[in-house]
């Protein structure tokens, strides 16, 4: 039996072709009961609630004096690094910062479509949001550049980052680094729905944010759900997931190799390649155990799990266009394409929350150092959302300038709209009761 299963798309019954499109964040009913707790602790009893939490959840002693990270601590955490990853995560800052310049809007743009009037669009920042990096199975500093500098290129005046606390009761040295590189200045240590719940509500030491960003644990995923009226939860960044699309112009090998990038993150992860080619399927199925071996039992573990179960392994489709229908339907946060035709594949594609084109562009390259945020949508939203970027962290205000020639010419059709939807005070406002206030030629007595 393959250590890798294979999902045979023409022999699979429409209810089994479903249930493959499914991720394991689709019910979150369980979790959201275990939540509600956590969260009514929080909005009633604030620090201490963070702290006790933090000993539960974190198994670390804080006091409440503890849950934000020193200045001096994170004006010092480069001496705590390698230079290594110290110069690594200079190249991801500067990479992912010039990207989002280059993302940037027009602050305002205005547009005289309408003869006589002026219409067009300002961009204005979010007021504040909070960044989650998490660390539940390792260090994740990526995620605080990937959410963080766009913010802070968007202009958000208050950028904070939540992150639960590590054996020891700190913050990552690299995230701390991160913040000192990118000039924030609060770093909070919470984590999983505790944190959602810290600014959301907002505790005597967590200040109440606007949004909040970032990828997380289903507990995360829950909260930001549950917490919905209180936070802008942003674009829900659930356990990973990867589609990969090879044909035979690559190596089976190297479809084998991006498979276990993503499938390692954890058991609830999900990684398919789909392919015409049984052959090719085959071939890839076998290659996958030589990287277990090379991956350290912790990671591999959770590889081979995610790829010999439902969430995982190798989509056999009957032509192209069923490859790219499941490719659509399945909408995943990574999409890689394998093949020395990308490009002509491309339109085929609709939805993806992130796409790479070629045998070169590695998925982690991506994630860390190419430019665009990582934080991509997950659980098939990707056929409706988009990836983490400055217009996250900014909205728009429809601006309207009208002379009194195109006041005249369109306020007629306005009142007639008025009329038939029964606005009264609307059909006043563009009668001949606003021409007679305008004109000063009397005071206003009545209609």
């Amino acid at each position: 039996m393959s250590p890798v299963a294979i999902h045979d798309l023409a022999n699979m019954s429409s209810e089994a072709r479903t249930r493959l499109l499914e991720r394991t964040e689709a019910d979150l009913t369980d979790t959201i009961r275990k939540v509600e707790p956590i969260i009514a602790a929080v909005r009633t009893r604030g620090d201490d609630a963070l702290v006790e939490l933090a000993a539960k959840f974190d198994g670390v002693t804080l006091d409440r004096t503890a849950l934000k990270v020193s200045a001096s601590q994170i004006a010092g955490a480069e001496k705590e690094l390698d230079p290594e990853i110290v110069a690594a995560i200079r190249l991801s800052v500067a990479q992912v910062r010039r990207f989002h310049e280059a993302q940037m809007p027009d602050n305002l743009w205005l547009s005289e479509e309408t003869e006589g009037a002026l219409i067009g669009d300002r961009w204005t920042s979010i007021d504040s949001v909070a960044c989650y990096v998490p660390r539940g199975k390792g260090f994740f500093p990526s995620s605080a550049i990937m959410t963080a500098v766009p913010a802070k290129v968007a202009g958000v005046p208050r950028v904070v980052i939540v992150t639960p606390p590590g054996p020891d009761g700190s913050a990552d040295a690299a995230t701390r680094f991160i913040a000192s590189l990118i000039g924030i200045e609060d770093i909070y240590l919470c984590g999983g729905a505790q944190a959602v719940a810290a600014v959301s509500y907002g505790t005597e030491t967590v200040p109440k944010c606007a949004k909040i960003v970032g990828p997380g644990s289903p507990w995360v995923s829950a909260a930001r759900q549950l917490l919905s009226n209180r936070i802008d939860p942003g674009s829900p960044a659930g356990p990973s997931e990867l589609l990969v699309y090879a044909d035979s112009s690559v190596p089976a090998a190297l479809a084998a190799l991006e498979l276990t990038v993503e499938s390692e993150h954890g058991p609830d992860s999900s990684a398919f390649v789909v392919t015409t080619d049984r052959a090719l399927a085959e071939a890839i199925a076998a290659a996958v155990p030589q990287f277990w071996e090379a991956m350290g039992e912790y990671r591999a573990d959770f590889s081979r799990t995610v790829l010999n179960g439902r969430n995982g392994g190798i989509v056999l489709a009957p032509s192209i266009e069923a490859a790219f229908d499941f490719i659509n339907d399945y909408a995943a946060e990574h999409l890689a394409v394998l093949s020395t035709l990308a490009f002509e594949l491309l339109p085929r594609i609709r939805n993806a929350g992130e796409i790479l084109l070629g045998p070169h562009s590695a998925i982690p390259i991506a994630n860390f150092v190419l430019g665009p945020s990582h934080v991509l949508p997950t659980g098939g939203r990707a056929n409706t959302a988009s990836p983490l970027g400055v217009f996250d962290f900014m909205k728009r205000s429809s601006i309207a300038y009208l002379s009194q020639a195109a006041y005249q010419r369109l306020a007629p059709a306005a009142r007639t709209f008025a009329q038939y939807e029964g606005f009264m005070a609307h059909a006043n406002s563009v009668s001949e009761i606003r021409d007679r206030i305008l004109s000063n030629s009397s005071p206003f007595t009545g209609p």
